[in-house]
């Protein structure tokens, strides 16, 4: 992970401190899904041979700010990027689109030909297509996260999460994720059913 960061903002003192920080906001202890292995996966998704700096840089800081509690992570993560990354020597304009990519997250919709929002979008969804047993998972420890939410409140924002990505056209913007979309459906499905029974 480390030489992926480096590869993007240099090896300078600031760049390790920088790092250091991001894992340390990754590895916090009330992130059951939201934590360093979500991390992993959607840079392993994003780190392609045309991906952008931005996008992979976007990646980083596109949950760098959780707290089930708030409503403003994406914002908070945007405003940190936009603090931290020119202390490392990100040109201005890459900041402003890591910026924009990360609050792109917070809805995952964005214009068709917004290649590089539909990559980190679905990267950051891909665990909406998993096996089974890992979509599980995935939503035990999203319950997890809003144990401080009761449960039928929670089983109506989440239905209501669930009933809008359904609605959607399409979830994934890519080619490459186009494939997962039949399996990604089924798992949402599965999960409404459950927080309707």
């Amino acid at each position: 992970m480390l030489a992926g960061w480096t590869s993007l903002t240099g090896s300078s003192e600031g760049s390790h401190l920088l790092w250091t920080d991001l894992i340390n906001r990754w590895s916090e202890p009330h992130r059951r899904y939201h934590g360093l292995a979500h991390l992993v996966a959607v840079l392993s998704l994003v780190d392609g041979p045309t991906s952008s700096d931005a996008v992979r840089l976007a990646a980083w800081y596109h949950d760098a700010v959780y707290d089930p509690t708030r409503f403003d992570n994406e914002e908070c993560s945007a405003e940190l990027a936009a603090a931290t990354l020119p202390t490392v020597g990100v040109d201005r304009a890459t900041v402003a689109e890591v910026s924009r990519l990360v609050l792109v997250t917070r809805t995952h919709q964005y214009d068709a030909a917004d290649t590089d929002a539909a990559l980190l979008c679905d990267a950051d969804l891909s665990i909406l297509a998993g096996p089974a047993s890992a979509y599980v998972g995935y939503a035990n420890a999203i319950r997890a996260e809003y144990a401080h939410v009761p449960d039928p409140e929670f089983r109506a924002g989440r239905t209501k999460v669930l009933t809008e990505l359904l609605g959607r056209k399409r979830l994934f913007g890519t080619a490459a994720f186009a494939a997962l979309e039949s399996a990604a459906r089924d798992n949402m499905q599965a999960e409404l059913a459950l927080l309707r029974s």
